[in-house]
């Protein structure tokens, strides 16, 4: 494995004793952690090197934590530096509001939280691993680059030891010589080639031959034309294709009159596949971040809805952000290959959410993909949860009984309370009732609640496909009991107005759903599948969608043809760039992951505005 130079962060604060504790929080393998007592020592480790994530302590003498971070701001060496400020001052909103002015990401309180911090730090120690490795296949590429050129330029000699293939032509088209490199290159040697005419050497595919001809033949008498390029495939003699870059120059006699077409031919065909998957691999780079990043928007907007005060959003957003981790870092030990059902709810055992003694679970062996375990351990974090705050572990004999079963790819769970309070069913639905139901129905699944005077019972019902590595970001929560978070309502233009949810990450969908609920909108879905998405396009009802650019990794653009061909205004909703999304639809509006609800609420109000133009043009 090559050489890789570590990653490094730097710790800025005046006490030495701080310093070390965040040095031996965050160590690991292929780190290296500088620290800085002083501003202006951090000012000068920032000009010898490249750092990947700055920690900032607020209060420092001299020089503050807001100055060092604005003086970083201020220099294009260091302008790109990420900075978390470490604080334990009181997080009142005009200190917070002047941190992220002077360019932090975010903010962490002491005393630190350990969970938290490496958490956040692990995301840049990755993001600078993978600054890294693009800048060596860049270093790579650029070599490449320059070794062809050389190449190149020694041609006339080498011409035969070339990795270029190398044939000329008469003012005619009759090939006049075939190098070694055109007979590796393609597998006719040369005595097969030279002599015969361009359109009958069977190198060229039927349906390429009259334009080249016409082209070439063009090139020969363009007296202006020194050297051109163009892009050929061309057939190999044993039919396989080649794609081909072909550098034409003409040859001239002092009269200007042609005497040799002299190509060079390079073969491109590994070059466009790299490309093609490098940058199939950046969108997919960006869509996973940015839904990722979505989903952290929705704990946070959804969670302060159903909260009373920042104490209990607080402790609650904490609780769901570190559940998503952990499941997340459950998966990264098995290299995303998926993980088991007992270990998710052992998880919870491990950090104290339950007595084990008081917890009966059976059921066999449940190998579960990525997607359904993050789903999974999302929905137990809420049931261990709600269980300690409202339900049987909030009283001395309460009991919970954990058991499953599986049938082919169906996976039944029951979740049976016991020895609690007496229950009654809530007058109003809480967030986590509904991201449990809504986490499972995303999956083809569902979950039911019945409430018992003696204890709550959970019946959870999911399809369980076959385990992949593919990717997937989720959420979590906590049944809340405080008032929904009210927002000023905002006239849109989109009131009674319904709108088609297609998203396959429940909170996202949530998010979406709950906007528009808010503006006074209908919303119907989510439709987490394209078959579902088909089937209420077929029903139709709808004045305008929100799609998705990938559902369960596959692409929408069926469902985007289905809109249009019914004339319904749709919008995607990604973190994939356009040249991600499917092609056709180019003048869809895209409105990024994460959103803002103004952006999301405009691209309503356009939708409208385009419906209503449509029906007038009916009438």
């Amino acid at each position: 494995m090559p050489w890789r130079e570590p990653v490094k962060f730097l710790l800025v604060d005046d006490l030495p004793e701080n310093l070390r504790a965040l040095e031996a929080l965050l160590t690991r393998e292929g780190l290296a952690i500088y620290k800085a007592g002083s501003g202006t020592e951090a000012l000068e480790l920032l000009l010898r090197h490249e750092f990947s994530l700055a920690l900032l302590d607020v209060q420092m003498p001299e020089m503050d934590g807001f100055e060092l971070a604005e003086l970083m701001r201020g220099t294009e060496r260091t302008r790109n530096v990420p900075i978390i400020f470490v604080t334990a001052a009181e997080a009142d909103e005009g200190r917070r509001f002047r941190g992220y002015e002077a360019g932090a990401v975010d903010y962490v309180f002491k005393p630190v939280d350990p969970m938290i911090v490496r958490s956040k730090a692990k995301v840049f120690f990755e993001i600078g691993q993978q600054r890294q490795e693009l800048a060596r296949h860049r270093n790579e590429l650029q070599n490449t680059a320059i070794q062809l050129s050389e190449a190149l330029h020694r041609l006339q000699a080498h011409a035969d030891n070339s990795p270029l293939g190398i044939v000329e032509f008469d003012p005619q088209l009759r090939l006049l010589s075939w190098s070694k490199g055109a007979e590796r290159m393609f597998g006719w040697n040369a005595r097969e080639m030279v002599g015969r005419y361009l359109g009958d050497l069977g190198w060229l595919p039927q349906g390429e031959i009259q334009a080249l001809l016409s082209h070439l033949s063009e090139t020969m008498t363009d007296r202006e034309h020194k050297r051109g390029l163009d892009t050929v495939s061309l057939s190999r003699k044993d039919g396989a294709m080649v794609d081909c870059e072909w550098y034409g120059s003409v040859l001239r006699d002092s009269a200007g009159r042609p005497i040799t077409l002299n190509v060079q031919i390079l073969d491109i065909t590994e070059r466009r596949k790299a490309a093609e998957t490098q940058r199939l691999l950046i969108g997919e780079l960006n869509h996973r971040v940015k839904n990722t990043l979505a989903t952290v928007q929705a704990i946070a907007t959804q969670t302060l809805r159903h909260t009373l005060n920042p104490e209990q959003f607080s402790q609650t957003f904490s609780g769901r952000i570190q559940s998503l981790a952990r499941a997340h870092a459950m998966l990264s030990a098995t290299t995303w290959q998926g993980a088991k059902l007992e270990d998710l709810i052992r998880d919870q055992l491990r950090i104290g959410t339950i007595d084990e003694a008081r917890l009966a679970m059976s059921g066999p062996v449940v190998e579960l993909a990525p997607q359904i375990a993050l789903r999974l351990a999302l929905v137990l974090h809420e049931l261990f949860t709600n269980a300690n705050k409202y339900g049987a572990l909030s009283a001395p004999s309460g009991r919970v009984k954990l058991s499953w079963s599986i049938e082919g790819d169906h996976l039944s769970i029951s979740w049976v309370e016991t020895g609690g309070p007496r229950v009654m069913a809530p007058g109003r639905r809480g967030f986590g009732t509904t991201l449990i139901e809504q986490s499972l129905k995303a999956d083809g699944g569902s979950a039911t609640a019945t409430y018992r005077a003696q204890g709550i019972v959970w019946t959870l019902s999911v399809t369980i496909p076959r385990i992949d590595a593919s990717d997937f970001q989720n959420s979590a929560p906590a049944e809340a009991t405080g008032r929904p978070h009210c927002q000023d309502r905002v006239t849109t233009g989109i009131e009674g107005r319904t709108f088609l949810v297609v998203e396959d990450e429940a909170l996202v969908a949530l998010e979406l759903i709950s906007l528009l609920e808010d503006a006074e909108a209908k919303a119907l879905g989510p439709a987490g599948t394209v078959e579902d998405a088909l089937k209420f396009i077929e029903r139709g009802g709808f004045d305008g969608a929100f799609l998705d650019g990938n559902l369960h990794g596959k692409p929408v653009g069926e469902v985007a043809a289905a809109l249009t061909q019914r004339n319904i205004p749709f919008v995607f909703v990604s973190g994939y760039g356009r040249e991600n999304l499917p092609p056709g639809f180019g003048t869809a509006r895209i409105v990024g992951k994460p959103f803002t609800p103004r952006e999301l609420l405009d691209a309503a109000e356009e939708m409208t505005v385009r419906e209503d133009n449509v029906v007038q043009l009916r009438s």
